[in-house]
């Protein structure tokens, strides 16, 4: 299913070739594409990878406690199981597509003709990223994001499912792009 090009979209030449973006689509895009096709002479740093996913659900302003039992990768992970289990949080996502954007300021989800931002995750605000296959047998994959606020009283996990792990984890690899190029410039 070709996605119908977009007029003052940057990143065409990602999103017209391949409805889901494959692994090799991601690693090539974040050099070459996008930074020719936004027709800015960008430095590579100011990317934006583009991924199109599912939102399952979030479980905002966990408190201080709760929060800290959430460090680990498999914390998050059965958390959210047992969250599914009690009904707090679907097992699937609703149909609709989202474009999950990831760049060095974090991550942003808008509706897929993009003229509707459903969240924003600054960069600094992300805490712990994980993706994991969901379980239900169909190959899809999860995506969990622990945030916090500025005051890091609270957290909150946001739940968004991928077409595939491997599109999962180009997304974490992505991510973990972008805060090394911050930790890099913060040194220099």
């Amino acid at each position: 299913d070709a996605v119908p090009e977009k007029s003052g979209h940057n990143f065409k030449s990602v999103d017209s070739s391949l409805g889901g973006l494959s692994r090799s689509s991601t690693v090539a895009s974040l050099d070459t594409d996008s930074t020719k096709s936004s027709g800015q002479s960008n430095s590579n740093s100011d990317t934006c990878a583009e991924f199109r996913v599912k939102y399952v659900g979030a479980i905002e302003k966990l408190n201080y406690n709760e929060s800290k039992s959430l460090e680990g990768p498999l914390d998050l992970i059965n958390y959210i199981d047992v969250a599914q289990q009690d009904g707090k949080l679907p097992f699937v996502p609703g149909e609709e597509e989202f474009i999950m954007g990831v760049s060095k300021y974090g991550i942003k989800v808008s509706t897929s003709d993009q003229y509707d931002v459903l969240h924003r995750h600054a960069l600094y605000l992300i805490v712990r990223m994980v993706c994991y296959d969901d379980g239900l047998g169909a190959g899809k994959s999860l995506l969990a994001l622990k945030t916090t606020d500025a005051a890091s009283e609270e957290c909150s996990l946001w739940v968004y499912q991928c077409n595939s792990l491997e599109q999962a984890q180009a997304i974490c690899k992505v991510l973990s792009t972008a805060f090394d190029s911050v930790l890099m410039s913060e040194k220099s």
